[in-house]
Protein backbone atom coordinates (compact mmCIF):
# COMPACT_ATOMS: atom_id res chain seq x y z
CA UNK A 1 0.00 0.00 0.00
CA UNK A 2 3.04 2.42 0.78
CA UNK A 3 5.53 2.99 -2.02
CA UNK A 4 8.35 3.14 0.33
CA UNK A 5 8.89 1.68 4.15
CA UNK A 6 9.07 4.36 6.99
CA UNK A 7 12.07 3.71 9.23
CA UNK A 8 11.46 3.26 12.97
CA UNK A 9 14.04 4.10 15.47
CA UNK A 10 12.94 2.52 19.01
CA UNK A 11 13.76 4.55 22.27
CA UNK A 12 13.09 2.89 25.73
CA UNK A 13 15.30 2.39 28.45
CA UNK A 14 13.13 -0.53 29.25
CA UNK A 15 14.31 -3.50 27.58
CA UNK A 16 10.65 -5.06 28.19
CA UNK A 17 9.41 -1.92 26.16
CA UNK A 18 12.09 -1.52 23.61
CA UNK A 19 11.30 -5.61 22.60
CA UNK A 20 7.40 -4.99 22.63
CA UNK A 21 7.15 -1.93 20.36
CA UNK A 22 10.15 -3.35 18.10
CA UNK A 23 7.95 -6.85 17.73
CA UNK A 24 4.84 -4.94 17.64
CA UNK A 25 6.12 -2.48 14.58
CA UNK A 26 8.13 -5.26 12.98
CA UNK A 27 4.71 -6.69 12.17
CA UNK A 28 3.41 -3.63 10.68
CA UNK A 29 3.06 -3.53 6.77
CA UNK A 30 5.12 -0.95 5.40
CA UNK A 31 7.35 -0.40 8.70
CA UNK A 32 11.41 -1.11 8.89
CA UNK A 33 12.85 -1.25 12.70
CA UNK A 34 15.73 0.33 11.86
CA UNK A 35 17.23 0.10 15.75
CA UNK A 36 16.56 0.39 19.40
CA UNK A 37 18.67 2.21 21.69
CA UNK A 38 18.27 2.60 25.52
CA UNK A 39 18.30 6.15 26.03
CA UNK A 40 18.49 9.58 24.63
CA UNK A 41 22.09 9.93 24.36
CA UNK A 42 22.50 6.81 22.07
CA UNK A 43 19.55 7.49 20.11
CA UNK A 44 21.13 10.82 19.17
CA UNK A 45 24.01 9.30 18.28
CA UNK A 46 22.32 6.27 15.47
CA UNK A 47 20.10 9.18 14.15
CA UNK A 48 22.58 10.22 11.48
CA UNK A 49 23.90 7.03 10.63
CA UNK A 50 20.27 5.08 10.97
CA UNK A 51 18.32 8.11 8.94
CA UNK A 52 14.86 7.17 10.85
CA UNK A 53 12.04 8.83 9.68
CA UNK A 54 10.16 8.34 12.97
CA UNK A 55 11.33 7.19 16.92
CA UNK A 56 9.21 5.87 19.79
CA UNK A 57 10.34 7.47 22.47
CA UNK A 58 10.55 7.22 26.10
CA UNK A 59 9.79 10.54 28.24
CA UNK A 60 11.38 9.40 31.16
CA UNK A 61 15.33 7.90 30.50
CA UNK A 62 18.81 8.62 31.74
CA UNK A 63 21.49 10.64 30.37
CA UNK A 64 19.19 12.16 27.86
CA UNK A 65 15.39 12.30 28.57
CA UNK A 66 12.72 12.37 26.01
CA UNK A 67 12.61 16.52 25.70
CA UNK A 68 15.91 16.64 24.97
CA UNK A 69 16.09 14.18 22.45
CA UNK A 70 13.00 16.42 20.76
CA UNK A 71 15.32 19.28 21.36
CA UNK A 72 18.27 18.09 19.47
CA UNK A 73 15.57 17.08 16.84
CA UNK A 74 14.14 20.64 16.53
CA UNK A 75 18.07 21.97 15.94
CA UNK A 76 19.58 19.05 13.97
CA UNK A 77 17.01 16.78 12.46
CA UNK A 78 13.84 18.57 11.82
CA UNK A 79 12.50 15.71 8.82
CA UNK A 80 12.67 13.20 12.01
CA UNK A 81 9.46 12.82 13.97
CA UNK A 82 8.48 11.26 17.01
CA UNK A 83 5.76 9.48 18.94
CA UNK A 84 6.02 9.75 22.69
CA UNK A 85 5.71 6.87 25.22
CA UNK A 86 4.53 8.46 28.24
CA UNK A 87 3.28 7.37 31.76
CA UNK A 88 -0.19 8.23 33.40
CA UNK A 89 0.96 10.43 35.82
CA UNK A 90 0.66 14.51 36.59
CA UNK A 91 4.21 14.51 35.77
CA UNK A 92 3.88 12.66 32.56
CA UNK A 93 1.32 14.69 31.59
CA UNK A 94 2.92 18.10 32.23
CA UNK A 95 6.20 16.11 29.83
CA UNK A 96 3.96 15.30 27.69
CA UNK A 97 2.29 18.40 26.86
CA UNK A 98 5.88 19.70 26.50
CA UNK A 99 6.79 17.19 24.37
CA UNK A 100 3.57 17.95 21.79
CA UNK A 101 4.66 21.84 22.12
CA UNK A 102 8.78 20.47 20.80
CA UNK A 103 6.72 18.86 17.86
CA UNK A 104 6.21 15.35 18.80
CA UNK A 105 3.78 13.51 16.50
CA UNK A 106 1.50 12.09 19.00
CA UNK A 107 1.86 10.42 21.86
CA UNK A 108 0.73 7.16 24.01
CA UNK A 109 0.29 5.78 27.15
CA UNK A 110 2.67 2.53 28.88
CA UNK A 111 0.10 -0.54 29.68
CA UNK A 112 -0.33 -0.46 33.48
CA UNK A 113 -0.29 -4.52 33.42
CA UNK A 114 2.70 -6.63 34.20
CA UNK A 115 1.45 -9.64 31.91
CA UNK A 116 3.43 -8.74 28.69
CA UNK A 117 0.57 -10.43 26.30
CA UNK A 118 -1.70 -7.80 27.93
CA UNK A 119 0.93 -4.97 27.35
CA UNK A 120 1.63 -6.12 23.88
CA UNK A 121 -1.57 -5.81 22.93
CA UNK A 122 -2.57 -2.57 24.67
CA UNK A 123 0.45 -1.09 22.80
CA UNK A 124 -0.79 -2.43 19.59
CA UNK A 125 -4.28 -1.05 19.73
CA UNK A 126 -2.77 2.62 20.37
CA UNK A 127 0.31 1.97 17.59
CA UNK A 128 -1.24 0.94 15.29
CA UNK A 129 -3.90 3.90 13.89
CA UNK A 130 -0.97 6.44 14.23
CA UNK A 131 1.67 4.36 12.66
CA UNK A 132 -1.38 4.12 10.00
CA UNK A 133 -1.79 7.67 9.98
CA UNK A 134 1.55 8.61 10.08
CA UNK A 135 2.28 6.69 6.87
CA UNK A 136 -1.01 7.88 5.10
CA UNK A 137 0.00 11.76 6.30
CA UNK A 138 3.73 11.21 4.98
CA UNK A 139 2.48 9.57 1.58
CA UNK A 140 0.24 12.26 0.95
CA UNK A 141 2.73 15.25 1.57
CA UNK A 142 5.58 13.15 -0.32
CA UNK A 143 3.27 12.85 -3.37
CA UNK A 144 2.88 16.76 -3.27
CA UNK A 145 5.85 17.33 -2.37
CA UNK A 146 7.18 15.05 -5.28
CA UNK A 147 8.25 12.56 -2.85
CA UNK A 148 10.59 14.81 -0.62
CA UNK A 149 11.05 12.96 2.24
CA UNK A 150 12.49 16.26 3.88
CA UNK A 151 9.54 18.31 2.88
CA UNK A 152 7.42 15.70 5.63
CA UNK A 153 6.75 18.56 8.25
CA UNK A 154 6.57 17.27 11.83
CA UNK A 155 3.30 17.57 12.92
CA UNK A 156 2.29 17.60 16.24
CA UNK A 157 -0.85 15.40 17.35
CA UNK A 158 -2.33 14.19 20.39
CA UNK A 159 -3.05 10.27 22.03
CA UNK A 160 -6.45 9.59 24.08
CA UNK A 161 -6.81 6.26 26.16
CA UNK A 162 -9.13 5.65 23.79
CA UNK A 163 -8.67 6.30 20.22
CA UNK A 164 -11.69 6.68 17.85
CA UNK A 165 -11.79 4.07 14.98
CA UNK A 166 -10.99 4.97 11.44
CA UNK A 167 -13.43 2.62 10.59
CA UNK A 168 -16.01 4.40 11.94
CA UNK A 169 -15.39 7.33 9.62
CA UNK A 170 -15.64 5.28 6.97
CA UNK A 171 -18.77 4.04 8.10
CA UNK A 172 -20.44 7.43 8.84
CA UNK A 173 -19.52 8.35 5.48
CA UNK A 174 -22.64 6.61 3.97
CA UNK A 175 -24.08 8.87 1.38
CA UNK A 176 -22.95 12.52 1.10
CA UNK A 177 -25.94 15.03 0.29
CA UNK A 178 -27.63 18.64 1.46
CA UNK A 179 -28.83 17.71 4.82
CA UNK A 180 -32.37 18.43 5.66
CA UNK A 181 -33.70 22.28 6.34
CA UNK A 182 -33.23 23.01 10.29
CA UNK A 183 -36.06 22.48 12.64
CA UNK A 184 -35.26 26.10 14.06
CA UNK A 185 -33.51 29.07 12.63
CA UNK A 186 -30.43 30.99 14.22
CA UNK A 187 -31.07 33.70 16.34
CA UNK A 188 -28.77 35.76 16.30
CA UNK A 189 -25.25 35.81 18.01
CA UNK A 190 -24.30 32.67 19.64
CA UNK A 191 -24.50 32.47 23.46
CA UNK A 192 -21.94 29.35 23.72
CA UNK A 193 -18.90 28.12 21.33
CA UNK A 194 -18.78 24.11 21.66
CA UNK A 195 -15.37 22.49 20.06
CA UNK A 196 -14.89 19.21 19.40
CA UNK A 197 -11.15 17.98 18.43
CA UNK A 198 -8.98 15.09 18.68
CA UNK A 199 -5.34 14.16 16.78
CA UNK A 200 -3.33 17.31 16.44
CA UNK A 201 -5.42 19.55 19.20
CA UNK A 202 -3.19 20.62 21.85
CA UNK A 203 -1.09 22.53 19.31
CA UNK A 204 -4.12 23.62 17.39
CA UNK A 205 -6.08 24.89 20.78
CA UNK A 206 -2.30 26.36 21.66
CA UNK A 207 -2.39 28.34 18.40
CA UNK A 208 -6.36 29.03 18.17
CA UNK A 209 -7.35 29.85 21.49
CA UNK A 210 -4.56 32.75 22.20
CA UNK A 211 -6.21 34.62 19.41
CA UNK A 212 -9.83 34.73 21.62
CA UNK A 213 -9.84 38.07 23.28
CA UNK A 214 -10.41 37.61 27.33
CA UNK A 215 -13.83 39.70 26.78
CA UNK A 216 -14.89 36.98 24.27
CA UNK A 217 -18.23 37.23 26.43
CA UNK A 218 -19.67 33.57 26.21
CA UNK A 219 -18.52 30.31 27.59
CA UNK A 220 -16.45 27.60 25.65
CA UNK A 221 -17.05 23.65 26.21
CA UNK A 222 -14.10 21.46 24.86
CA UNK A 223 -13.98 17.72 23.89
CA UNK A 224 -10.34 16.77 23.41
CA UNK A 225 -9.67 13.15 22.90
CA UNK A 226 -7.02 13.12 25.47
CA UNK A 227 -6.98 10.40 28.97
CA UNK A 228 -7.26 11.47 32.75
CA UNK A 229 -4.40 13.63 34.07
CA UNK A 230 -3.53 14.77 30.29
CA UNK A 231 -6.37 16.67 30.51
CA UNK A 232 -5.60 18.66 33.42
CA UNK A 233 -1.92 19.47 31.86
CA UNK A 234 -3.69 20.26 28.63
CA UNK A 235 -6.23 23.00 30.65
CA UNK A 236 -3.18 24.47 32.21
CA UNK A 237 -0.56 24.78 29.57
CA UNK A 238 -3.49 26.21 27.70
CA UNK A 239 -4.46 28.53 30.57
CA UNK A 240 -1.29 30.05 30.72
CA UNK A 241 -1.17 30.94 27.03
CA UNK A 242 -4.65 32.57 27.30
CA UNK A 243 -6.56 36.00 27.78
CA UNK A 244 -9.48 33.65 28.47
CA UNK A 245 -9.16 31.49 31.67
CA UNK A 246 -8.75 27.80 30.53
CA UNK A 247 -9.52 25.44 33.23
CA UNK A 248 -10.72 21.15 33.58
CA UNK A 249 -14.11 21.40 33.71
CA UNK A 250 -15.96 20.37 36.62
CA UNK A 251 -18.72 18.84 38.38
CA UNK A 252 -22.15 21.21 39.01
CA UNK A 253 -19.95 24.29 38.46
CA UNK A 254 -21.80 27.29 36.71
CA UNK A 255 -20.69 28.24 33.30
CA UNK A 256 -19.96 31.22 33.23
CA UNK A 257 -18.81 33.45 30.05
CA UNK A 258 -14.80 33.83 29.01
CA UNK A 259 -14.19 30.69 30.37
CA UNK A 260 -13.17 27.55 28.44
CA UNK A 261 -13.98 24.10 29.92
CA UNK A 262 -12.03 20.89 28.70
CA UNK A 263 -14.07 17.89 29.09
CA UNK A 264 -11.92 15.65 32.15
CA UNK A 265 -10.13 12.90 30.28
CA UNK A 266 -11.73 9.23 30.82
CA UNK A 267 -15.04 10.70 31.91
CA UNK A 268 -18.14 12.64 29.66
CA UNK A 269 -19.36 16.01 29.96
CA UNK A 270 -23.05 17.42 29.24
CA UNK A 271 -24.60 20.27 29.82
CA UNK A 272 -27.74 20.60 32.36
CA UNK A 273 -30.04 22.86 33.82
CA UNK A 274 -29.05 24.64 37.30
CA UNK A 275 -31.50 24.50 40.01
CA UNK A 276 -32.93 28.07 39.47
CA UNK A 277 -33.73 27.56 36.10
CA UNK A 278 -31.86 29.87 34.74
CA UNK A 279 -28.39 29.11 34.64
CA UNK A 280 -26.45 25.74 32.62
CA UNK A 281 -24.04 23.47 34.68
CA UNK A 282 -21.60 21.46 33.56
CA UNK A 283 -22.65 17.21 34.06
CA UNK A 284 -19.73 15.35 34.49
CA UNK A 285 -20.37 11.23 34.31
CA UNK A 286 -18.94 8.03 34.14
CA UNK A 287 -21.28 6.89 30.93
CA UNK A 288 -19.68 4.83 28.24
CA UNK A 289 -17.75 5.53 25.33
CA UNK A 290 -18.99 6.83 21.86
CA UNK A 291 -17.22 6.31 19.44
CA UNK A 292 -14.83 4.76 21.33
CA UNK A 293 -14.39 7.67 22.75
CA UNK A 294 -14.26 9.18 26.44
CA UNK A 295 -15.14 12.24 26.48
CA UNK A 296 -16.86 12.21 23.03
CA UNK A 297 -17.68 15.72 20.88
CA UNK A 298 -21.15 13.54 19.93
CA UNK A 299 -21.92 13.28 23.68
CA UNK A 300 -21.19 17.04 24.40
CA UNK A 301 -22.78 18.77 21.15
CA UNK A 302 -26.08 17.01 21.48
CA UNK A 303 -26.88 18.69 24.94
CA UNK A 304 -25.64 21.94 23.93
CA UNK A 305 -28.44 21.73 21.20
CA UNK A 306 -30.41 21.39 24.27
CA UNK A 307 -30.07 24.38 26.09
CA UNK A 308 -28.70 26.62 23.18
CA UNK A 309 -31.22 26.39 20.42
CA UNK A 310 -30.57 28.40 17.82
CA UNK A 311 -27.32 30.24 19.57
CA UNK A 312 -24.65 27.91 19.07
CA UNK A 313 -21.37 27.96 17.52
CA UNK A 314 -19.83 24.22 16.67
CA UNK A 315 -16.28 23.86 15.76
CA UNK A 316 -14.81 20.33 14.90
CA UNK A 317 -10.80 20.60 14.47
CA UNK A 318 -8.57 17.92 13.27
CA UNK A 319 -8.61 14.64 14.55
CA UNK A 320 -8.95 10.96 13.17
CA UNK A 321 -12.45 8.90 13.44
CA UNK A 322 -16.26 10.65 13.21
CA UNK A 323 -16.65 11.76 16.57
CA UNK A 324 -18.78 15.44 16.51
CA UNK A 325 -20.67 13.98 13.39
CA UNK A 326 -23.72 12.86 14.68
CA UNK A 327 -24.12 15.84 17.03
CA UNK A 328 -23.50 18.15 14.96
CA UNK A 329 -26.19 16.64 13.01
CA UNK A 330 -28.53 17.39 15.96
CA UNK A 331 -27.08 21.07 16.43
CA UNK A 332 -27.44 22.01 12.66
CA UNK A 333 -31.03 20.73 13.22
CA UNK A 334 -31.51 22.92 16.06
CA UNK A 335 -29.99 26.58 14.14
CA UNK A 336 -26.45 25.84 15.05
CA UNK A 337 -23.39 27.71 12.97
CA UNK A 338 -20.64 25.25 12.48
CA UNK A 339 -17.27 26.28 11.29
CA UNK A 340 -14.84 23.28 10.35
CA UNK A 341 -11.17 22.93 10.05
CA UNK A 342 -9.32 23.36 6.71
CA UNK A 343 -7.94 20.30 4.95
CA UNK A 344 -4.41 21.84 4.81
CA UNK A 345 -4.00 22.51 8.18
CA UNK A 346 -5.40 19.79 10.08
CA UNK A 347 -3.13 17.12 11.23
CA UNK A 348 -5.90 14.40 10.42
CA UNK A 349 -8.55 15.36 8.60
CA UNK A 350 -10.82 13.21 9.46
CA UNK A 351 -13.45 14.76 12.18
CA UNK A 352 -13.66 17.94 9.94
CA UNK A 353 -13.79 15.88 6.70
CA UNK A 354 -17.16 13.82 7.09
CA UNK A 355 -19.65 16.90 8.30
CA UNK A 356 -18.11 18.84 5.46
CA UNK A 357 -18.73 16.23 2.93
CA UNK A 358 -22.31 15.86 4.27
CA UNK A 359 -22.83 19.91 3.90
CA UNK A 360 -23.21 20.28 7.51
CA UNK A 361 -20.55 23.24 7.81
CA UNK A 362 -21.27 26.56 7.34
CA UNK A 363 -17.92 27.83 7.15
CA UNK A 364 -14.30 26.07 6.36
CA UNK A 365 -11.30 27.64 7.55
CA UNK A 366 -7.64 27.61 8.16
CA UNK A 367 -6.83 26.88 11.76
CA UNK A 368 -5.47 30.99 12.15
CA UNK A 369 -8.94 31.80 11.38
CA UNK A 370 -11.00 30.00 13.58
CA UNK A 371 -10.60 31.95 16.17
CA UNK A 372 -11.92 35.25 13.90
CA UNK A 373 -14.69 32.78 12.64
CA UNK A 374 -15.98 32.34 16.51
CA UNK A 375 -15.55 36.00 17.26
CA UNK A 376 -17.79 37.02 14.63
CA UNK A 377 -20.34 34.41 15.28
CA UNK A 378 -20.36 35.72 18.85
CA UNK A 379 -19.83 39.30 19.15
Amino acid sequence: MFSKKIKVLVVDDTIVYRKAVSDILAEMPGVEVVGVAHNGKIAVAKIQNLKPDLLTLDIEMPEMNGIEVLQYLQQHAPQVSAIMVSTLTSEGGDMTMRALELGAYDFILKPNTTNINDSKQHLRTLLTPLIKAFQTGRTTIGSMQGGSRAAMPRKPMTGGLLRPQTDSAAAARTKVGTPAAPLVRRQGKSEIVAIGISTGGPNALARMMPMLPGDLGVPIVIVQHMPAVFTKSLANSLDTKCALTVKEAQDSEILQANVAYIAPGGKQMKLVASADGTNRQIKITNDPPENSCRPSADYLFRSVADYYVGRTTAVIMTGMGSDGTKGLQVLKQKGALVIGQDEATCVVYGMPKIPAELGLTDVVAPLDRIAAEIMKSVK
